[in-house]
Parts: C-alpha cells; structure tokens; sequence
C-alpha cells in the first residue's frame, strides 16, 4: 500500500470524501490516506492525527516525501484533541473497534461545531458507533460492507440530520445497519453467519460457566441477538 494505490479497505473510505473538504485522519497510520486524497484533488487540506510517536513520525516522513507539507499538517495527540473548531470539515476514523470510535468521538465533541460529515470504519461493533450518532444527532446517511484479505469490514457516513430518520426497527437496526439490512448482500450474509456461529460457541461456554448476574447478563445478551441474526438471515 502506498499513496497512489491504498488498501481496498482505505480506498473505500476515501471514497465518501466530497471533493473540496478539509479533512482529519484520526489514527492516520502513516498518512497513506490523506496524502492520497489530497494529491487526486479531493480534499484541498488535512489534518493527520496520531497519538504515538513512531506512527507519528512515519506519518511526518510520508507527508515530506510525498511532498505534500504545505497541504497536510501531522499532529501528535489524542483523537480529536489534534484539531480546533472549524479546521475541518469531515473527519474519519478508520481501523479502531467502534468503542474506541464512539470514545474518541465523544471525548472530542466540542471540535465537531463545524464538521458536516464523519467517516467511520470500525473493525467490530460497529452497533456501538451507530448508537453514538443516534444519541448525538447525526444522521446515518450510508454504510458499506467491504471484503479484504478475509476480513469484513463495515463503514459508515454521517451528517447532521435527523439522527431517526434511516431506522425503522431500532434494535435490529441498530444491530445490523439500516441502509446493510436493505441490501443483505453475500458479504452480509457472510459477516453475520461467521458472527452467529461466534456466538453460540460463546453462549454453549457461557451455560458450562458457573452462573452469576453477570454471566446471566451476557447469556441473555447472546441470546436476544443471536434470535436477530437468526431471523434476518432465514
């Protein structure tokens, strides 16, 4: 992977760059994906965050070699704390869990005044994100599933909006995404069967286990999604 030719997963998360924003890359992993979307011409500046110093560093070098510094500045800190109000317009979060993702979201949410998109891609609940912009007010306007080398991938766009306005059946929904669950593609259904046959090892664990509140808890958990999946996927 490189600036010219991203990993199938980056590519499409650059693909929901409307030409002519201003963007941050939180977690930007050698600035692969600002550098690419500012040299094709589709954002005109960014913003690439990361919290530790090597990715940092590799961050800075890549942004120097592609020569790109007046461009995209690389800053060094925590999520959202690398941008001010207004810098930007869209900012994507791309290869975290969805709890770290909805972490950083809100810890950060006073820089977002000015944001009119978000990017998300994370790499598993991505219910947790879903239930963030729900209860922020920003409105799901599409998702994507995406395959590569194995592994399924779901990204999702928002704006500012009405947040209600792609749900229908809010539990099941927000489980499996509005706009995914129209579709229900073969990636789809490949995603949520590896993810129901993941859960009945852990709920056939979780009944050998001895049973307190919590394990109750987690069983009855299992159990309420796994009758979603089942459902949707019959």
């Amino acid at each position: 992977m490189n600036i010219d030719k991203l990993s199938k997963r980056l590519e499409c998360v650059a693909s929901y760059i409307t030409k002519g924003m201003r963007i941050a890359d939180i977690g930007s992993d050698h600035a692969y994906l600002p550098c690419y979307a500012v040299k094709r011409g589709v954002a005109t500046t960014a913003i690439a965050g990361e919290v530790a110093e090597g990715p940092y560093q590799s961050a800075r070098q890549q942004v120097a070699v592609s020569d790109l510094d007046g461009l995209i500045e690389v800053r060094k800190g925590n999520g959202l704390a690398v941008i001010e109000p207004g810098e930007v317009d869209c900012v994507i979060i791309a290869g975290m869990g969805g709890a770290l993702i909805s972490e950083i979201l809100e810890s950060g949410k006073d820089k977002l005044s000015h944001v009119t998109r978000l990017i998300l891609q994370p790499n598993i609940a991505a219910a947790n994100v879903r239930e963030w912009l729900l209860d922020n007010r920003w409105q799901l306007v599409n998702e994507q599933l995406i395959e590569e080398d194995g592994k399924i991938y779901e990204i999702l766009v928002a704006e500012r909006g009405d947040a209600n306005h792609p749900y229908c059946d809010m539990k099941k929904e927000l489980l499996l995404g509005p706009f995914l669950l129209r579709n229900k593609n073969e990636i789809f259904q490949k995603k949520w069967q590896q993810e129901l046959d993941q859960w009945e090892k852990i709920l056939v664990e979780l009944e050998k286990a001895e049973k307190n509140p919590k394990t109750i808890e987690k069983q009855g958990e299992l159990n309420e999604k796994i009758q979603i999946v089942r459902g949707v996927l019959e």
